[in-house]
């Protein structure tokens, strides 16, 4: 038996083992599928780094019913776009495509997500995939340091870890690794299914009914080791490149902080996609002491992180280094006027409703958002809650996060004239 309820213009149902299904219908041809189980990185032992990236690798590789290449043509035959990711708190497999082929990608995503066989020759050549995947990354120290960066100030905690594994542990993974892994942490107790698309609702239930109310119930009775230790870091490292790379930061607010949108309001400020954004323009425009800089927020169920990033060459990375500390620094001391906190939320607004425009970032987002609480925030109560934000609020978040004594800084420094 289904249960409904609604929230806040979403139309969602759990069924009864647990799975929870959550739609907005909308008028647009094309529509947008995820299937969203709350485990990741961050749920794996030492020894099992990486097992939950290859294991959204191997689900594309063969089921009781299908070979790896009519897993992939299934859906794209029909010009569907199938695709999978893994974080450090969440597996997901996403699909978008016409209206007409929701039961086709239900059907499919069931299997996969359930049927999975993790062959052992395809798991050897996929091991390949992701041990070429780790070292491209070291070509790429831009992307590298917030891998390590994240390493520092999650220190010895799960959370903390590379998402791709280590070479060895990859080396050492098996079919065992994958399926003791699934059995631990794959519950239906843990899995959303969240839909953005034109498709009748009460179509939409009678379809995942049928492909996923038959899976047998399980709860998850395994508790993430929470973090609640940080202290903070300087790291240098030499690196053989050209270009500096750094980045400054601290931990910062979890998924479900009443403050969340202070600081995203305020990490746009600082360094938002923005040209206007105050690190663009008081250090790469105005002093040309970076390439490439901005600063990012991360949040996790109980924790997060906010960083500011920046490439350089190797002797400016002390001067932007000091510019950046001052900016932040500022944002603790003053206050945004009353134009300049208006004009600030306006663009974050905007912005927030032009990503919203991807139905798929929106099914994304809805997924994430259900996994973590029992309630899907509308577009509208975000909004009240960024325009119910003062000058004040801003200033507490600032220096709560922007705390000069709690800062964490990483540098790679390159070495090459």
């Amino acid at each position: 038996m289904l249960k409904r309820k609604e929230i806040e213009g979403y139309q969602y149902f759990r069924l009864d083992n647990g799975i929870k299904l959550i739609h907005r219908q909308n008028s647009a041809p094309v529509s947008h599928l995820a299937l969203m189980v709350n485990t990741g990185s961050r749920d794996e032992d030492l020894s099992e780094n990486g097992v939950a990236h290859l294991i959204e690798h191997m689900i594309f590789k063969g089921t009781n019913k299908r070979k790896a290449f009519h897993v992939i043509s299934f859906l794209e035959n029909v010009g569907c776009d199938l695709n999978a990711y893994t974080t450090k708190e969440e597996t997901c497999i996403h699909g978008t495509f016409l209206k007409a082929y929701y039961d086709r990608a239900l059907e499919l995503f069931a299997d996969i997500a359930f049927n999975s066989v993790f062959p052992a020759k395809e798991l050897e050549k996929e091991k390949e995939v992701i041990l070429d995947e780790i070292n491209s990354y070291k070509d790429s120290p831009s992307e590298e340091i917030f891998d390590e960066y994240e390493n520092m100030l999650f220190s010895g905690h799960p959370i903390g870890r590379n998402i791709l594994g280590t070479t060895d542990t990859v080396k050492s993974f098996n079919r065992n690794h994958i399926l003791r892994f699934i059995k631990k942490n794959y519950k239906t107790s843990e899995i959303v299914i969240a839909s953005v698309g034109n498709i009748d609702f009460e179509k939409l239930k009678k379809h995942v009914s049928r492909h996923f109310g038959l899976i047998p119930a399980s709860d998850n009775t395994n508790h993430r080791q929470p973090f609640d230790f940080y202290l903070p870091r300087t790291q240098k490292e030499e690196r053989d490149n050209y270009l500096s790379h750094c980045l400054i930061g601290n931990i910062a607010y979890q998924y479900d902080h009443p403050k969340k949108h202070s600081l995203v309001l305020l990490n746009n400020v600082l360094g938002g996609p923005g040209l206007n954004s105050r690190l663009n323009l008081n250090i790469r425009e105005k002093y040309g002491f970076a390439y490439n800089i901005d600063s990012q927020y991360t949040s996790y169920t109980d924790t997060g992180w906010f960083g500011v990033y920046l490439g350089t060459d190797p002797e400016s990375v002390t001067k932007a280094e000091s510019l950046v500390k001052k900016e932040l620094k500022k944002l603790c001391n003053d206050r945004l006027g009353t134009l300049q906190l208006a004009r600030a939320k306006q663009q974050l607004i905007v912005q927030l409703a032009i990503s919203i425009e991807s139905g798929l970032s929106e099914t994304l987002s809805i997924a994430r958002a259900h996994l973590q609480k029992d309630h899907v925030d509308s577009m509208e109560d975000i909004i009240r809650s960024i325009r119910n934000i003062d000058s004040s609020d801003l200033l507490e978040v600032a220096n709560e996060v922007f705390e000069p004594r709690q800062l964490s800084t990483l540098i790679f420094a390159g070495n090459k004239s």
